[in-house]
């Protein structure tokens, strides 16, 4: 019992990390900061693995491709998710 918490809890915490993480890479583009600062690309770099293949698809699928970025919040839903499954299994 001990250890599956362990995992969970080491989990949760990822998972909050990398939603932060996206929600502060939000705030950046909407701030139009400057993507060549070291932190930021940071942020763009850990994030665009996650949100690359999400746009993809919801381009793909539903053909959206407008104004309107909705892959950080599906991102953030699928990820919610799956920790639920995870934790679940666990």
């Amino acid at each position: 019992m001990f250890a599956s918490q362990a995992v969970a809890d080491t989990l949760w915490h990822l998972v909050r990390l990398i939603n932060v993480l996206i929600l502060v890479r939000i705030a950046l583009q909407f701030f139009n900061i400057n993507p060549s600062n070291p932190i930021v690309r940071f942020i763009y770099d850990v994030t665009e693995f996650i949100l690359a293949p999400i746009r993809n698809v919801i381009s793909n699928l539903f053909g959206y491709s407008g104004f309107l970025d909705f892959s950080p919040l599906v991102a953030i839903i699928l990820i919610q998710v799956i920790y639920n499954i995870v934790v679940r299994i666990l």
